[in-house]
């Protein structure tokens, strides 16, 4: 009951009297969900908010606190009316046990109590309202309740819960139908049958009633798979044990044959498929807009609480019933998120982020081919311009290299030439004839190594022949080259090598080129020095990185300090004909095979050059 000021004055004794009257009545038909009666101020909403006048509202549950109905639409009442009048209200509950205490007599000295015990709660008597709640419009009507009375009413209509069931299961043949003993129960049963006699007809129909729990779960656990149980409710079995509906449900369920329905929400995670329930929050919400209508002071009248159809998805998944043949809106309690559902805001950056790196990796592989084609370009330019220059270096040496030639060719001819005059004599001595063979074959092999030099100075290639060699071999074998030109230029060449093997791997060609620059541009430089001072030394060595060195080093005028940083760069010369591009294309070549090349003053006089190579191997 919701009772403000004179809280049970006359209007409370005529509802004792109704209450009395209408006992049975009660005990038929209210659900186990809650009644509310109430006694609302006179004074609108505005008045609750100055203080003058604060709202006083009694909770009348049918049954006792146990009941999930009871918590469930108790606290949507109590959470409304809270919020809405910003806690400037009196509420009272009270728990009236109809289910064990059904009887006319106990209803009497119910209503005469809280009589009492709210006598001196009164004041504005003339103004209460009744709110009831819990059960249908059409139980309302048989219960003939007062014109004063409005009702939050709500209809567990058994036959949408069946017809829920018939789309989950098409195929299905026997229909059972659950309920207890207490003349609440008996009177669910009655209307069942009444409602369900149209939809029973094309099942086998038995209803189990007036049992005991453990009979009930007996002959649920043996029915056949192709049935549909419906359980109302058991407050009572028919030993008189008290159950709460839900926790005899779930007894019964946990070993049933089929699937079971019912029309409570409360049932749902307590075994049953589902049905079309009213929710009780949605009931106790409905209660309390009603109750705040009339503390404003406005009209109020009947409402009906909402209907919906709601599944336990994991009792769909249990007896294998397809959620597509679920009725349209239907609300599936704990089914289990999808991926996306439950985790689609990490989804979604972890697909950002994946495209994002797709993004990043492709530009980059793209990136990556674009280089290496200009590598490629690159290095195709790099042995044309190295061609050029070998072709160069060749025609600066050809003199020298004509000379080299002259050489063996000469010693060729004149040992031919003795040969002949010897075979012209009467006893020719052919043991001298054997040596002179053999200077003439020594000849020509002096002859093919410089033809074998001067075509590899000259030949052009389209790609890099990476080769291991050892750097004294290729310093030796460039200095034979320079021996005619350094001659003709009166220069001293000499050479100093390390004992050991100087492992690189590059170009040998290019190596030697590289070594040919820097040896002419030295003799270059030692033009106007005086004939007896023109020296030029060759040395490798190993350093301390595991590198290997070749330092090339002439007695000339040196480099002007100002000009050491700058000298390797393209088209720098000191020549009156120089190109300027000998030392860029050295620096070029030794950096390809990643190497250093540098320059630098000697403290005697003249420049030195370095070049660093990695050694291919230790050891």
């Amino acid at each position: 009951m919701l009772f403000v000021d004179d809280l049970l004055g006359g209007k409370a004794m005529s509802l004792e009297r109704h209450w009395t009257t209408r006992s049975r009545q009660l005990g038929r038909y209210v659900v186990p969900c809650c009644v509310i009666l109430g006694t609302f101020a006179a004074a609108p909403v505005a008045a609750v908010k100055t203080g003058d006048h604060v709202p006083r509202v009694l909770i009348l549950y049918p049954y006792d606190e146990r009941l999930a109905a009871t918590t469930a639409a108790g606290e949507a009442i109590r959470t409304r009316l809270l919020q809405a009048t910003k806690a400037r209200i009196d509420l009272f509950s009270e728990f009236l046990d109809l289910s064990r205490f059904p009887e006319a007599e106990h209803i009497g000295r119910m209503a005469r109590y809280l009589s009492a015990k709210y006598a001196d709660r009164r004041e504005l008597a003339a103004s209460a309202k009744v709110i009831v709640a819990g059960f249908s419009s059409f139980t309302a009507e048989e219960m003939d309740l007062p014109n004063d009375v409005v009702g939050a009413f709500s209809d567990f209509d058994i036959v949408k819960t069946a017809e829920m069931a018939r789309g989950l299961q098409p195929e299905a043949r026997h229909l059972f139908i659950i309920g207890g003993s207490s003349e609440f129960d008996r009177s669910w049963l009655a209307r069942a049958r009444a409602d369900l006699a149209a939809f029973s007809k094309d099942y086998e129909t038995t209803y189990l009633e007036d049992l005991t729990i453990e009979e009930f779960t007996k002959v649920a656990a043996e029915v056949p798979r192709d049935s549909i149980i419906l359980a109302l409710t058991i407050l009572k079995d028919r030993d008189g044990r008290n159950f709460m509906p839900r926790e005899a449900v779930k007894q019964i369920a946990e070993t049933a044959g089929a699937p079971i329905y019912g029309p409570y929400l409360t049932y749902i995670d307590y075994g049953v498929v589902g049905g079309s329930v009213v929710t009780f929050e949605s009931l106790g919400k409905t209660v309390a807009d009603l109750a705040l209508e009339a503390v404003a002071g406005k009209p109020i009248s009947n409402l009906e609480s909402p209907q919906t159809y709601v599944a336990d998805a994991r009792q769909l998944e249990r007896w294998g019933l397809s959620e597509k043949n679920l009725p349209a809106g239907a609300i599936q309690m704990f089914k289990e998120p999808t991926f996306w559902e439950q985790y689609w805001l990490a989804a979604v950056f972890a697909l950002a982020v994946i495209t994002f790196q797709g993004t990043v990796i492709a530009g980059l592989l793209i990136e990556r081919r674009r280089r290496q084609a200009a590598e490629t370009e690159s290095r195709h330019r790099l042995l044309e311009v190295v061609h050029l220059n070998q072709s160069a270096t060749a025609g600066a040496l050809s003199a020298s290299i004509a000379h080299e030639l002259n050489q063996p060719l000469g010693a060729i001819r004149s040992n031919a030439e003795a040969a002949a005059v010897i075979l012209r004599s009467e006893r020719p001595d052919l043991e001298l004839i054997g040596q002179i063979l053999v200077d003439i074959q020594d000849d020509d092999q002096r002859a093919h190594d410089v033809i074998s030099r001067i075509r590899g100075l000259l030949k052009k290639r389209s790609e890099i022949d990476w080769q291991e060699f050892d750097l004294n071999e290729v310093a030796t074998s460039a200095i034979r080259i320079l021996r005619g030109e350094a001659e003709r230029r009166s220069v001293v060449v000499s050479s100093s090598h390390t004992s050991r093997e100087l492992p690189v791997r590059a170009d040998r060609v290019h190596v030697q080129q590289v070594i040919l620059n820097l040896a002419t541009n030295a003799m270059d430089a030692m033009l106007e020095v005086i004939t007896t001072e023109k020296r030029l030394l060759l040395e490798t060595r190993l350093t301390t990185e595991s590198q290997v060195e070749l330092s090339i080093s002439d007695t000339g005028r040196g480099i002007p300090d100002e000009r050491l940083a700058s000298i390797f760069e393209p088209f720098y010369t000191t020549k009156p004909h120089g190109t300027g591009l000998g030392l860029s294309i050295a620096r070029a070549i030794v950096e390809t095979y990643g190497g250093k090349i540098s320059a630098a003053n000697r403290p005697g006089g003249g420049a030195v050059f370095r070049v660093v190579l990695p050694l291919a191997r230790n050891g």
